[in-house]
């Protein structure tokens, strides 16, 4: 390991310490439930606000948004669009009444609106799923980036970033996450803008080039699917698998490469050997004309408006059923400063997509030869040593390595409260020594799952995951606070079919299966499919029980729209006794 390595290992260590340190503070002022799970109720609107922006910006923001600028051009823009828009629909149907309920978690407002165990039960399953679904990715982005910055093995990010998450959640608490995630909101914001300000200069001012080699091998067998029309510099001799398109010859086979260049058209695989040379795109070869335009779904042939609406649906309307993200609303003190959270979250959020969308195009100038490894993920961990050669490099790339790892914390920390929250709520006696051993098994899964499974795009893993909370939460949430028709069987029912559904084309996305054509559109992106159904059932199962309507619904939905000026409801009711 190499002097930046050492650098930005220790940069690590640093952001790892001080998110104890500060998650520790929470410790002396955390005794009872209430703290533990809402902080009290007192989070003011700013701390609050960097707080969910902290656990919000996770590693798809962080490096998977400039990774799939880099390799997807304008169409990566839909991602950081959709993640912020996601508020205003926040903002609009959910925020106050959600905190005017005064549940703790999801599954508690399921059953103080509708008064259904069972329902409560299928949406505690549900927190579990999506946060380990989107826990998965978190702690794989940790593996590959300590992997990239300092060579060492893929599982110690994994078990370093699970371990420190699962200590700081288990003995702080939601109030100690809330001093932490604000924390590494300004840390990430920091990490991203010094480096964007500096590379910019060297753009502007110095050569598109570095004077870097590329890694001279591949270290393991390794298959890339190009994404964009290129031309590659190949400096040795090469045997390689090819499926696709290359130097204009249809090709599905082993092809001998000698040095020089070889052009490969987009959609082609290409497979290479341990101890391959690798080679490097050519300088103003990629097609930027298919770079830069919009609406071609990324690599989905043949269907790409089918593509970009259910990616554009899941991301807009899996925001409101994050549990992560809605737990932390029944932190404020009553519902107006939960609206106000929510619009400075999106002026925090908003300032932040801009600085990964502009380090993901300068990728593609400095770092080209990652369209050809496939690690896009990493655009931004080595963008900074590759633009700026020495010290200053080094040390850009440490402030990034750092911003990284606090995106891989606060986002999994705000995770595993939500599964460890409905996990000590649900399944055990609600003890406060219960919360921490739902901590720890909260924990322990996902850090499993992440050592066994595959490694897809972030971006497209966590876009799984809003996918599903779209088609569970997010129609539950809608129709139990605007729509008095609402039952337990058509809420309970819904959220099965689009959730089952959902969870079958996540699980064979995940497994690798990909059978073409718009099928397979749409079981990686099932959202325009899955949405529509869920809310579609629930309208429909409710219209015909009817009888179900719990009597109390009048009372339930005024507590949850009139302001508590008014006093006309309790904005404590339905929260659980502190211990």
């Amino acid at each position: 390991m190499g002097t930046a390595g050492w650098v930005a290992l220790a940069a690590v260590v640093v952001v790892a310490v001080v998110t104890i340190v500060i998650g520790s503070l929470g410790v002396r002022v955390a005794r009872t439930t209430d703290d533990f799970l809402a902080a009290s109720r007192t989070v003011g609107t700013r701390a609050n606000a960097a707080a969910i922006s902290g656990q919000y910006l996770s590693a798809a923001s962080f490096l998977g948004v400039a990774g799939i600028v880099l390799k997807d051009g304008v169409d990566g823009l839909w991602y950081p669009v959709g993640f912020t828009a996601g508020y205003l629909a926040l903002l609009f149907f959910v925020a106050a009444p959600l905190r005017r309920s005064g549940a703790y978690t999801v599954p508690d407002f399921a059953e103080v609106r509708l008064d259904s165990t069972l329902l409560r039960t299928v949406t505690t399953w549900f927190v579990v799923l999506i946060g380990w679904l989107y826990l998965l990715p978190q702690l794989q982005a940790a593996g590959l980036a300590l992997t990239v910055l300092t060579t060492a093995p893929t599982w110690v990010g994994v078990v370093a970033v699970g371990l420190v998450v699962t200590a700081s959640v288990t003995f702080g608490g939601m109030r100690s996450m809330t001093f932490v995630q604000a924390f590494q909101y300004w840390l990430k914001l920091t990490a991203l803008a010094v480096p964007a300000l500096v590379l910019v200069s060297v753009f502007v001012l110095g050569p598109t080039r570095s004077s870097e080699p590329p890694p001279p091998v591949f270290t393991d067998a390794t298959t890339v699917e190009v994404s964009t029309p290129v031309t590659l510099q190949v400096t040795a001799p090469v045997e390689i698998g090819v499926r696709g398109e290359v130097d204009e010859t249809t090709v599905n086979g082993p092809v001998s490469w000698a040095p020089g260049p070889h052009t490969v058209e987009a959609g082609t695989v290409l497979r290479f050997p341990p101890g391959a040379a690798v080679p490097v795109v050519s300088d103003g070869d990629a097609d930027a004309s298919s770079w830069s335009a919009p609406l071609t779904g990324g690599n989905e042939d043949g269907h790409p408006l089918l593509a970009t609406y259910s990616l554009g649906l899941a991301l807009l309307l899996g925001t409101m059923g994050l549990p992560h993200v809605l737990v932390r609303f029944y932190t404020n003190p009553d519902g107006r400063a939960a609206r106000r959270t929510t619009v400075v979250v999106l002026a925090m959020l908003g300032g932040f997509y801009l600085l990964p969308v502009l380090l993901g195009a300068m990728s593609r100038f400095y770092v080209p030869e990652l369209l050809v490894t496939g690690q896009t993920d990493a655009a931004i961990l080595l963008l900074p040593t590759a633009a700026l050669p020495g010290w200053a490099g080094i040390a850009l790339g440490a402030l990034v390595a750092a911003g990284a790892f606090a995106a891989f914390l606060s986002t999994s920390s705000g995770l595993l409260l939500s599964v460890a929250g409905v996990l000590s709520t649900d399944l055990l006696p609600r003890r406060l020594g219960d919360f921490r051993i739902a901590a720890h098994v909260g924990g322990a899964v996902p850090i499993v799952a992440a050592l066994g499974a595959i490694r897809l795009d972030f971006s497209l893993t966590v876009s799984l995951a809003f996918a599903l909370a779209a088609s569970t939460f997010c129609p539950l949430l809608v129709l139990g606070i605007w729509w008095k028709g609402l039952t337990d069987r058509g809420a309970t029912v819904g959220m099965l079919v689009g959730g089952g559904l959902a969870v079958l084309a996540i699980g064979s996305t995940l497994a690798g299966l990909d059978p073409g054509g718009w099928v397979g559109v749409l079981l990686a992106r099932p959202a325009l499919v899955t949405v529509p159904l869920a809310f579609l059932v629930m309208v429909l199962v409710s219209r015909s029980s009817p009888h179900r309507v719990p009597a109390n619904t009048g009372r339930t939905l005024l507590r949850l729209h009139a302001p508590e000026r008014l006093g006309l409801g309790d904005a404590r009711r339905g929260s659980r006794p502190s211990d």
